[in-house]
């Protein structure tokens, strides 16, 4: 697209429709005037709560890794710990990045300890970055635990169904060049990690 002589490139919204809005997420169907005038919908759009994942490796030097269904492709995954960062401003997803509640290296640490009973004291914040910018506004922290111990059995919600999973790091290079590792921000945290 071609820029305006003003140089600018953005677009400017002018209709928002809530298609679902709940606890869970804000679906929404916009109308945007791009920068030649013209006025183009729908657009899709959503927000959900920011969330860490944790490239976790024992002390043993495995990584920890869990198994769990993911409805969006219907099948059981192999990731990393992840998962939600709690918020207290009574909202309970958007923020564009910002926390308001819950620091991201808290949930981090609570989210490795709840879905495989393991700490660590050794943390490496890799990268805060959108989810997925051409459609959610939410953000993912990345991040790296070293020397992770056992200190409790998992305490997963009502809704995780867990299997944990210890690998190699040749054996977790196996599996993404193979396509079984199919969560892409766990993908990305594990090269950043890699780097370190």
């Amino acid at each position: 697209m071609k820029k305006q002589n003003d140089g600018s490139i953005e677009w400017e919204e002018v209709k928002t429709e809530h298609v679902v809005r709940d606890k869970w997420i804000d679906f929404r169907r916009s109308s945007y005037r791009f920068p030649n005038g013209k006025v183009y919908e729908p657009f899709y759009s959503y927000s959900r709560k920011d969330y860490v994942v944790v490239v976790a490796q024992d002390i043993e030097g495995h990584f920890l890794c869990v198994r769990q269904f993911r409805q969006g492709i219907r099948k059981v995954t192999t990731e990393f710990p992840a998962g939600g960062i709690d918020r207290d401003d009574g909202k309970e997803y958007g923020g564009n990045g910002e926390l308001s509640g819950e620091d991201a290296l808290d949930a981090a640490k609570r989210e490795l300890l709840e879905e495989t009973g393991y700490a660590s004291d050794e943390w490496i914040h890799l990268l805060t970055v959108p989810s997925n910018a051409t459609i959610a506004d939410n953000y993912a922290f990345l991040f790296a635990a070293k020397n992770c111990r056992k200190i409790n059995e998992p305490a997963t919600d009502e809704t995780e169904f867990l299997e944990l999973v210890k690998f190699t790091g040749g054996e977790i290079e196996e599996k993404i060049a193979k396509g079984e590792f199919q969560q892409a921000m766990h993908i990305a945290a594990w090269l950043l990690a890699s780097r370190k």
